[in-house]
């Protein structure tokens, strides 16, 4: 009897062994969370308490998943740094899943991407990828959409405080059947950028005044930038003894050309339809669709507006301002050269600048920054084209979404599913959107900390609380295959840019191109759910008297420059 007592006793030592290590675990994940709670996020919309249940929930959600090691990608922002290099290591200690998030150029996340889709094989487990390809995501079914996760697989994984509904960007990840394909994760928008300062200054004031006949100020259409830049260039030529210019772009022959133009410019001057997020059925690369959602082409002769007036006078003011008003040097740079080129102080407005740049244009020292901290600078809303109405879409917003492909085994994608909803929790979203100033949810924007942070970042704040935000959105459902076709826009556009071709025959050159990948695409029947089914091309002269989009040309394309004050501005976003 007690020989069997004590190997009993003895049989028993390794589970109490076991219970004692799960809960020095437990203990160790708990612990993680209160030092993250306490240090990285004091602060949050959520109080302490709710933080710690919702990091809780995650390191009860991870225990099927714990030693586990995902690999997800992202392009190089700011705020996918704050992910890479904070959020995962918070990761892995609250649940024990490891996460390699590599940081790499946008093009090569699309190319990888692209890689997995066709041949299958999974290179990582979650990307990070601009919402600009819901069109493409939604026709090829190789991703898995988020609702479809969140009501089946994932169920069990989905954080029951995520409130979808406290998402900005939705809209802009949904597809035409109203799922949910991409998780927000950071948005930014394109808008116009000026020198305030400079704006204000009576003497600067008066001049502009006596040469033009109206106020300096935020420029609400297109002729009154181009005005604008003229005066700061060749008028006033100095600002305490330096070369000062009334424009900044770039013009080198590289992919990022293509984004200056599929970022929506064509829709800025005013080439698409009404309607938003993008315009229909003409979006804002000049694609038209019918029945909804499938291409019929983007040449003029098949009812698109890729090479149609307003597109061509577009780019005809990209050409004329580049040579005419920027540094002579932007002509030859790309546009990660061109980005910090306003804040070393030498530049009036950028009538295409990203507020993914207001963290750099925000450094103490810099010539665009007072002695306090305040901006010199301040961004508003974009000045329009002449063929813009109201109704129509007004910019670009960029919104970088965590995308799960159906090549990605079940567990890794389940696993790499609680990232991306960690990095967007709300424990953590208000003090990620701090460093990277890229908002996600309504609460964050609408909390005290983003009203204190306001003075500095120069409009970003304003923006956003605003009602004008949803006039500014993605590349949208339009385009079937954004990887095929974004590419063909640099190499068309360069052409312009360069002086080897006009504008008009640049574009004609790229609607061809873009229609016949369409083509192709209808041909192969890779897309069964709203692929192209192409128009038979007609006389150009039947689709420019059609209603909308496809526009004739104006008489007048340079009506009277009008500009706004910016605490008019202001208090019209109230």
């Amino acid at each position: 009897m007690h020989y069997n007592k004590k190997k009993i006793a003895l049989a028993a030592l390794p589970f109490a062994v076991m219970m004692h290590s799960a809960t020095l675990w437990a203990d160790a994940y708990s612990d993680a969370a209160k030092k993250w709670v306490d240090t990285e996020f004091s602060v949050s919309t959520l109080n302490k308490q709710q933080q710690l249940e919702e990091m809780q929930w995650f390191t009860d959600a991870a225990k099927k998943f714990r030693g586990m090691e995902i690999n997800v990608a992202s392009e190089t922002l700011t705020t996918h740094q704050y992910e890479s290099q904070v959020l995962a290591k918070a990761f892995e200690e609250i649940t024990g899943i490891k996460v390699n998030h590599d940081l790499i150029q946008e093009g090569d996340v699309v190319e990888k991407l692209q890689t997995q889709m066709q041949s299958g094989r999974n290179i990582y487990d979650a990307y990070v990828n601009d919402s600009d390809l819901i069109g493409t995501h939604f026709r090829y079914g190789k991703v898995v959409p988020i609702s479809d996760m969140m009501n089946g697989d994932g169920m069990e994984y989905t954080l029951p405080t995520l409130d979808l509904a406290d998402f900005i960007g939705l809209d802009f990840t949904t597809g035409p059947d109203g799922k949910l394909y991409q998780l927000p994760t950071q948005q930014f928008a394109n808008l116009y950028w000026f020198r305030a300062d400079w704006f204000a200054r009576p003497d600067l004031k008066e001049k502009f005044k006596s040469i033009y006949g109206y106020e300096l100020g935020v420029p609400v259409n297109w002729s009154a930038y181009e005005d604008i830049a003229e005066f700061f260039t060749d008028k006033v030529k100095t600002i305490d003894g330096e070369r000062i210019y009334g424009h900044m772009d770039y013009g080198k022959k590289d992919p990022s050309l293509g984004w200056r133009f599929t970022d929506a410019w064509f829709s800025m001057a005013g080439a698409g339809d009404k309607g938003t997020p993008n315009g229909l059925p003409v979006d804002e690369w000049g694609i038209r669709i019918k029945d909804a959602c499938s291409p019929v082409g983007s040449s003029v002769s098949r009812g698109g507006a890729t090479n149609g007036p307003a597109a061509v006078y577009a780019t005809t003011k990209y050409v004329d301002w580049l040579r005419k008003y920027a540094p002579p040097e932007a002509q030859g740079m790309t546009f990660s050269e061109s980005g910090p080129v306003p804040a070393q102080g030498g530049i009036a407005q950028q009538i295409f600048w990203y507020t993914a740049f207001t963290a750099d244009m925000t450094t103490k020292g810099l010539p665009v920054v007072n002695e306090d901290g305040t901006p010199k600078w301040r961004m508003a809303p974009s000045p329009v084209g002449p063929y813009w109405e109201e109704g129509m879409k007004k910019g670009y917003q960029d919104v970088g979404a965590w995308t799960f492909m159906n090549s990605t085994p079940d567990d890794r994608r389940l696993a790499a599913w609680m990232y991306a909803q960690f990095t967007t929790s709300k424990t953590v979203s208000l003090k990620k959107t701090l460093v990277g100033l890229t908002p996600i949810r309504e609460s964050d924007i609408n909390s005290p900390e983003m009203a204190a942070a306001a003075p500095k970042l120069g409009g970003l704040v304003e923006f956003y609380k605003g009602p004008a935000r949803k006039q500014w959105s993605p590349t949208g459902i339009n385009v079937p295959d954004y990887p095929k076709l974004a590419q063909l826009w640099w190499q068309y556009i360069s052409q312009a840019a360069s002086g080897e071709a006009t504008p008009q025959e640049a574009l004609n050159g790229l609607a061809a191109a873009q229609d016949k990948v369409m083509e192709r695409l209808e041909r192969a029947n890779v897309q069964p759910l709203c692929g192209p089914k192409m128009n038979t091309p007609r006389d150009e002269a039947y689709w420019l008297a059609q209603p909308g989009s496809p526009k004739p040309k104006l008489a007048n394309e340079k009506p009277q420059g009008v500009t706004v004050s910016y605490d008019a501005l202001l208090r019209s976003w109230e």
